[in-house]
């Protein structure tokens, strides 16, 4: 991507979109930033906050031909990270995740199309390969993908469009898979923002089960490089895994949470599991290594300064 470039975030007000703006403003200092984001519950206008000046705004959802038509005009790259992304939600009602997450990644893709944009990425997640328990493999890039959640459906079938566009038309598309991020600006419905949260107001922390599913937990400013590195080297057509390698259950999160913040562990509340929960999930992220990507936030240094972040927040 040229120095001069101009760039679409959608979902920029969103909790990694949010981050990597604020990445891309500080080191692309030539880049004109375009920001489109529905703003509905997750996405807040404030996650921009200072970064005015840097950046073009538009409230649109990407589902809108006409929105996205207006955002796209003469841009080089788009990055994709709006998207409905809590499980839970999708449990309760699937259809905003195929709007956002499957016509409105079809509506970007036809739109780079008529525009002519240079390259596509499409921010995606490793639920996207299903349950890895009972084995001790980890997930690659050319694994068959076996989704098991309505969120998780939707963001592989956004990528089976994208893989579509790449070879129906020749659009140049990479993909990245991230493993679970946390860090600052987090709407805290996921686990990490939701036990700092309840547990700095001295409210339960709800542990799905035994607490024994396992993620890969990766401090957005690194989610964030990996994207940007992609980008910028990615392979046309290739797909990418991002995440840190190591594997954490939800009582652990809990007990580091209050641990960090002096409370008792008597806070930890276990609850009725999540329907057909994946209890765990493990990538392999050689080829994003092989770029030159590597994680820089230990977990302990990640949680900490999250936790911070929401300390001042409160």
């Amino acid at each position: 991507m040229q120095s001069t470039a101009t760039i679409l975030v959608t979902g920029g007000a969103g909790f990694i979109g949010s981050n990597y703006i604020k990445l891309a403003a500080e080191t692309h200092v030539d880049w004109t930033i375009r920001v489109v984001d529905a703003l509905t519950y997750s996405g807040n206008r404030d996650n921009l906050a200072g970064l005015e000046d840097r950046i073009e705004f538009v409230h649109g959802d990407i589902a809108d031909v006409a929105v996205v038509d207006e955002v796209m005009q003469g841009c080089d790259g788009v990055i994709n990270f709006a998207a409905e992304t809590h499980v839970d939600r999708s449990l309760i009602d699937s259809r905003p995740f195929i709007h956002s997450n499957v016509l409105g990644t079809q509506v970007l893709l036809d739109g780079c199309r008529r525009h002519g944009v240079s390259r596509f990425v499409q921010v995606s997640t490793d639920e996207v390969y299903g349950d890895l328990s009972g084995t001790s493999r980890r997930s690659i890039e050319s694994d068959v993908l076996r989704p098991r959640s309505p969120y998780a459906a939707s963001k592989a079938a956004a990528e089976c469009l994208v893989q579509a566009a790449q070879a129906s038309f020749g659009l140049d598309t990479v993909i990245t898979r991230g493993s679970n991020t946390y860090g600052p600006y987090q709407y805290p419905e996921k686990i990490v923002p939701l036990f700092i949260t309840n547990a700095l107001n001295d409210v339960p922390l709800p542990v799905y089960g035994k607490g024994n599913a396992v993620r890969d937990y990766m401090h957005v400013a690194d989610h964030c490089s990996g994207i940007d590195l992609v980008l910028q080297c990615g392979v046309t057509g290739g797909i990418y895994n991002l995440g840190t390698g190591l594997e954490t259950n939800g009582c652990e999160v809990a007990k580091r949470v209050l641990d960090a913040l002096d409370k008792p562990e008597s806070l930890i509340s276990f609850v009725q599991d999540r329907l057909g929960h994946d209890y765990r999930y493990a990538i392999d992220a050689s080829a994003a290594r092989s770029l030159g990507w590597s994680p820089k936030w230990t977990f302990e240094k990640g949680l900490q300064e999250t936790i911070e972040w929401y300390t001042k927040s409160q």
